[in-house]
């Protein structure tokens, strides 16, 4: 599965980011990652679920290290990801959202909205992300409660 020792990355989009994925999964092959694209393949009006849920399953299964997922905005996209049980997606807008999301929340898929950010902003999120490291401490507490709760072992008032 992985190439020259580096991740896996799952993809997906709907219309909206295809530009933006398209320009990234290249940004990311020439890097030497392993990319999964779940598509779409064109502008052609989709709906994000259909793409966006099978590349955030592909983290939560194993079959992706990471993944990215993109649209408009890049909200729907995160909250579709959301969705999926063992996937922490942020919504990142710029390079200091993209290291919070893995140093503190240790997000192992990240959104991005090509109407959101410039080509350049997004590839520069994307490479914070990736060369993030996540902290531990006090912040996996935190991320082991969400869990927790995701999982149906935490109290619920």
């Amino acid at each position: 599965m992985k190439k020259n020792n580096m991740k896996t990355i799952s993809l997906g989009t709907d219309h909206a980011g295809y530009q933006l994925k398209e320009l990234v999964k290249s940004h990311l092959e020439k890097k030497g990652y392993q990319i999964i694209d779940f598509g779409t393949s064109s502008e052609e009006a989709v709906d994000y679920a259909d793409f966006v849920i099978p590349a955030a399953e592909a983290v939560a299964h194993g079959e992706a290290d990471l993944g990215l997922v993109f649209g408009g905005s890049g909200n729907g996209e995160a909250i579709a990801a959301n969705k999926v049980r063992g996937v922490r997606c942020a919504l990142c807008w710029n390079v200091q959202s993209a290291l919070l999301a893995k140093e503190h929340n240790n997000a192992n898929v990240i959104a991005l909205g090509g109407r959101m950010v410039s080509d350049a902003e997004a590839l520069a999120i994307v490479d914070q992300w990736l060369e993030a490291s996540f902290e531990g401490g006090r912040h996996l507490r935190r991320i082991q409660k969400v869990g927790d709760y995701e999982t149906g072992r935490a109290s619920r008032r």
